[in-house]
C-alpha cells in the first residue's frame, strides 16, 4: 500500500477527474461549508500567494471553486467549492478510498481486522476522516 501502487492510485483518481496532483491536494483541503480567503490558503498550504492564485485559478476555470467578496476586507477574496467543487471532491474522496488489490489477498476476517487496526491509528493520530 506504501508502494508505487499507491503514488500510481492517487494519480488515475487525478486523471479521472483531470486534475493535476498540486490542485487534487488543494481541493482536499477546502472545508465545504467555510470559505476561506487566499492569505489562509497560502498559510495552510505553506506557499507564496502567486502559487496560491495559480492553483485557485486552475479551480476556478473548472468550476470547482469560486471568488466571493470578503464581508469585512475588500481587498480581499474569499474561496469557496461550487456545487460542482463540492461533486467533484466527494468523488476524488471515493477514488482515492478505493482499497488497493492486495487487499482483496486477506481473509474478510482479516480485512475487519486491519480495518479496526487502521482506524484506530488514524483516531489516534488525530487524522480527520472525511
Amino acid at each position: 500500500m506504501l508502494s508505487d501502487t499507491n503514488h500510481e492510485h492517487m494519480h488515475a483518481a487525478c486523471e479521472s477527474l483531470d486534475l493535476t496532483p498540486g490542485v487534487m491536494k488543494a481541493l482536499l483541503t477546502f472545508d465545504p461549508a467555510t470559505p476561506k480567503p487566499m492569505r489562509l490558503l497560502a498559510t495552510e498550504w505553506r506557499c507564496d500567494a502567486s502559487y496560491v492564485t495559480s492553483v485557485v485559478d486552475a479551480l476556478e476555470a473548472k468550476g470547482i471553486v469560486e471568488r466571493l467578496a470578503h464581508p469585512t476586507d475588500r481587498r480581499a477574496k474569499l474561496i469557496a467549492l461550487t456545487a460542482d467543487g463540492l461533486r467533484t471532491r466527494q468523488l476524488l474522496l471515493e477514488r482515492l478510498h478505493e482499497p488497493p488489490q492486495a487487499i482483496f489477498a486477506l481473509t474478510t476476517a482479516e480485512q475487519r481486522t486491519l480495518s479496526g487496526l487502521l482506524r484506530k491509528i488514524v483516531e489516534e493520530a488525530g487524522v480527520p476522516t472525511r
